[in-house]
């Protein structure tokens, strides 16, 4: 029996791309599978569950042709958290591939975007949203992350609201060591955005770690907020755990055991993964 051909009409109509031998319906189910899982366990899955074989090089091929939207928020955002995830790229076998980092951004702890090398989009992205002023950004104490934040809401009359992550701030506190009364005395001080008290704990005090904590305060003292009043009145976020957790789900798709990536396929992976995540490969 041959094979049945379609006019460009009645393709237009089902929503079939020309040439192609997949129905929008099975490249959606690829695309979510391939979204959770290895191409190679995606082949078998959909075999498994429609009877239909699409190899993984195809299952792999349709993740590379996307283009996929990144979500708009229903509402304005007044929240944004950013930081960093890593991603093994694919190198010489003798060096056994290397890691390179990629940015993440968190909408109102609801819509995430992932960007490799490419940190003007994920600027674009959050300036295209409807953004309340002034912006509260949170993020870790990396120079990366903030050079971002200062991007974002730029205009005369906007301003934003920089926000330490707490749990970075206390992780990095007591990596000082020492007396363990003085940590404790130095945390509850912080907690309530007292930060020239708690670098009076440490006057007497030497040693490299030291050293390191008070260049660290001093550098984010403008990100330091009482963050006790912060969480009470629930002005906003104190840490960045929304987008940390993003970069965790991310990362279940983007470094399941053995992955390694062509660095042109980099973004096409955390679209895929992104665009399931936010809900966007619904069936």
């Amino acid at each position: 029996m041959g094979e049945l051909k379609l006019k460009a009409k009645q393709l237009e109509k089902l929503g079939v791309k020309p040439r192609s031998r997949l129905s929008p319906l099975l490249q959606k189910c690829c695309l979510r599978l391939s979204a959770n899982e290895s191409y190679q366990n995606a082949e078998s899955e959909i075999e498994a569950l429609t009877g239909v074989k699409v190899s993984h090089s195809t299952q792999q091929q349709l993740v590379l042709l996307q283009d996929l939207p990144l979500p708009s928020a229903l509402q304005a955002v007044g929240e944004v958290s950013v930081d960093g995830g890593k991603v093994r790229l694919r190198g010489e076998p003798q060096a056994g591939g290397y890691w390179r980092d990629y940015k993440t951004v968190r909408l109102q702890g609801i819509y995430s975007g992932a960007f490799f090398d490419d940190n003007q989009s994920l600027v674009d992205y959050v300036n295209s949203q409807e953004l309340v002023n002034p912006l509260v950004c949170l993020g870790d104490g990396h120079d990366g992350v903030w050079n971002l934040v200062q991007q974002l809401g730029q205009s005369e009359q906007f301003s934003r609201w920089e926000i330490l992550d707490w749990y970075h701030l206390k992780e990095n506190l007591y990596k000082v060591g020492g007396s363990f009364k003085r940590l404790k005395a130095a945390e509850a001080l912080l907690w309530q955005g007292q930060v020239e008290a708690t670098k009076a704990l440490f006057d007497n005090c030497r040693g490299r770690q030291v050293k390191n904590f008070m260049a660290y305060l001093e550098k984010h003292h403008s990100r330091l907020v009482n963050y006790s009043y912060y969480q009470a009145e629930q002005l906003c976020s104190i840490g960045s755990g929304a987008v940390e957790s993003a970069i965790k789900q991310i990362g279940a798709r983007s470094k399941i055991s053995g992955a390694q990536w062509q660095i042109e396929s980099v973004n096409q992976i955390l679209s895929v993964r992104c665009a399931y995540l936010n809900g966007l490969l619904a069936i």
